[in-house]
């Protein structure tokens, strides 16, 4: 699967920190960074923690 977070949308409340944290954190700076390409054991954690996303910055697709 593939991840895209539509950076313009992302307002960093960090569900998907939450949902997702060894897919999605937060640098030092509080930006967010994530594995464009995660596991495909890890979909779905991934699609809770896109769902997760108040503003919908996250897509999931199959690579």
């Amino acid at each position: 699967m593939r991840i895209t977070v539509d950076m313009n949308l992302c307002e960093s409340h960090g569900q998907c920190v939450f949902a997702a944290p060894g897919v999605f954190s937060f640098d030092d700076d509080d930006h967010l960074l994530y594995d464009a390409t995660p596991a495909d054991a890890l979909r779905a954690t991934v699609e809770a923690a896109a769902a997760s996303c108040p503003v919908r910055a996250i897509g999931v697709t199959p690579r």
